[in-house]
């Protein structure tokens, strides 16, 4: 009898592990309210001070920070432990392929030159280290039409739209997932130095 008491003991003891693994697999149905609160919480900034600015997909950004939390945490860090006005321009690894990082001092740069893009496998983290620059996003309702077709190598796709504008600085940074229509970086004059996070999103 002791036997088979415990035989039952261990049953039960490897269905709550099978069952709490499959709780854990399984993701949050997130609502804009339950996103909204969780970026308040700012578990997520793990001790960075900084603001994530509009416009932001929030539901979007919990789904990817939940499905892919190391990856995110290793940007993060990145952005709250590097002395970032002293990193030369470049391109820097955080985590291979996954996360990495580039650095510019970008030149002068006006909308109607730039054009918006969208990328497909890439999360873009835009932050600006020093200086200002104003960031165009795609506005509710904007018709989109594409002017140079999607670059594979470079993760891009150009379009032209109408958008509504945003100013970045040092205080906060903007997020744009998979498909959002952005055109970062202009400005009329002044210089700048810039910081752009690319986190490989998940499907």
């Amino acid at each position: 009898m002791k036997h088979l008491s415990a035989l039952k003991s261990i049953g039960t003891l490897i269905m709550f592990l099978i069952l709490a693994n499959v709780c854990e697999a399984q993701h949050t149905a997130w609502t804009e309210k339950s996103a909204k609160a969780w970026l308040k919480e700012r578990v997520w900034a793990n001790g960075l001070k900084l603001k994530v600015n509009e416009p932001l997909n929030v539901i979007e950004f919990a789904k990817q920070y939940e499905a892919n939390k190391a990856a995110w945490d290793k940007a993060i860090a990145y952005l709250r432990d590097r002395n970032l006005e002293m990193i030369a321009p470049g391109k820097y690894p955080i985590d291979g392929d996954n996360v990495f990082a580039i650095v510019t001092e970008p030149d002068t740069k006006k909308l109607d030159s730039a054009g918006y893009e969208i990328h497909k496998n890439y999360i873009d983290l835009h932050y600006v280290i020093k200086g200002e620059e104003k960031i165009y996003a795609q506005g509710k309702g904007d018709p989109a039409a594409v002017t140079k077709p999607y670059d594979a190598t470079k993760d891009v796709e150009n379009y032209f739209t109408k958008g509504k504008s945003y100013t970045a600085k040092p205080d906060a940074f903007f997020l744009f997932f998979p498909g959002e229509l952005h055109a970062p970086g202009i400005r009329a004059d002044g210089k700048e130095k810039k910081l752009v996070i690319k986190i490989k999103a998940v499907n």
